[in-house]
């Protein structure tokens, strides 16, 4: 597993803790003032339960519902939520500020790992 983000984000690591709260919606910015932009799989994915379990320590429902608690007291928002692994890839590799995930590292420089400390 992954944790992959667009080439402009510069961290090139981030804690289990950051990457909690960047997934949960409670970080917005990069450090370096860039809006974060979260792409995420539909909950039912076999990629996104693996990454919920592994990563994040937590279950997709979980995940669901810190989301949609921020939505609707409006506090927040939900992520964007992609079809496919492919176009994960494609929306982080052409969106500033992107993180999301995959089962493989990128294989090309559209793409930077970043790596959990």
């Amino acid at each position: 597993m992954s944790i992959i983000v667009n080439p402009q984000v510069v961290r090139g690591t981030v804690s289990r803790n950051s990457l909690q709260a960047i997934f949960g919606m409670r970080f917005h910015t990069w450090p370096d003032g860039i809006p974060i932009k979260v792409f995420v799989l539909p909950d039912n994915h076999p990629l996104h339960k693996k990454f919920c379990k592994d990563e994040l320590n937590i279950f997709p429902h979980q995940l669901r519902w810190c989301w949609d608690r921020q939505v609707f007291s409006g506090t927040g928002q939900a992520p964007i939520e992609v079809s496919t692994p492919k176009e994960m890839l494609e929306k982080v590799a052409s969106t500033p500020g992107a993180i999301g995930y995959s089962e493989w590292p990128p294989v090309d420089e559209t793409l930077k790992i970043l790596l959990i400390k």
